[in-house]
């Protein structure tokens, strides 16, 4: 399969498992340009970005931790077939769709508008990545609902908190503060502070549901693995 149809299946929820297996490093390097390239757009006009992030460098970098969050959360639930290259290619082909915040809307619009559509945009690609994550979960592991979903927020309760110590804890002290000038991303951060008090609060459940479902998933392996053995003998 081509990487362009890949990546279109893959956005449109229509990839199946054995195409996901046949991820190469054409695959991967698409994604990894993409990232980089949104990256860079993500914070083209935020003149409190660091380097790295102007660079693109930052979202690069994030593609690789997060991967790895998601394969180590995973990998005790012994699916077959588990690779952090999967994992890894499939966060960097998840990435075109954060494209839209780098549309400059500050420039046509005022900055309340501005602002208005940041936010949309936000919860358009956040809804958007999230639910590939979970159809690729359930695609590929084959896990309940419930096992799924908890795989699903975790990582992304912890990375909403790890971005908010990257970036977001700027825009809060100057809030609180008083002492800054309005900005088109103000929305935003404000959303994102919201998201990550949240994530605060679910870590400790489910972290506890998760604990809970590989315990049962260490039963069901361990119950399958003694019924192979009484077929053997």
């Amino acid at each position: 399969m081509n990487v362009y149809k890949s990546i279109r299946n893959l956005l449109g929820f229509s990839l199946e498992r054995g195409q996901m297996l046949l991820f190469n490093k054409w695959h991967f390097t698409a994604g990894l340009i993409g990232n980089w390239f949104v990256g860079m757009g993500r914070y083209w006009d935020d003149p409190g970005a660091s380097l790295l992030q102007h660079l693109g460098l930052g979202s690069v970098i994030y593609i690789f931790v997060l991967a790895a969050v998601i394969w180590l959360i995973v990998l005790p639930f012994r699916i077959p077939q588990w690779k952090y290259s999967i994992v890894l290619t499939f966060i960097g082909l998840t990435s075109f769709p954060a494209i839209f915040y780098a549309i400059p809307v500050e420039r046509f619009f005022s900055i309340e508008t501005a602002n208005t559509i940041n936010v949309w945009f936000l919860a358009i690609v956040a809804a958007w990545r999230l639910g590939l994550l979970y159809y690729f979960l359930r695609v590929f592991t084959k896990l309940s609902f419930g096992r799924i979903i908890t795989i699903t927020l975790m990582p992304v309760c912890l990375i909403i908190s790890a971005l908010t110590a990257l970036n977001l804890h700027r825009v809060v002290f100057n809030i609180m503060g008083g002492v800054r000038n309005p900005t088109p991303h103000d929305s935003a951060y404000s959303v994102l502070l919201f998201l990550t008090t949240l994530s605060v609060l679910l870590i400790g459940p489910l972290i506890l549901a998760y604990l809970v479902f590989l315990y049962k998933r260490f039963k069901e392996l361990k119950k399958v693995s003694q019924v192979k053995g009484e077929d053997l003998r």
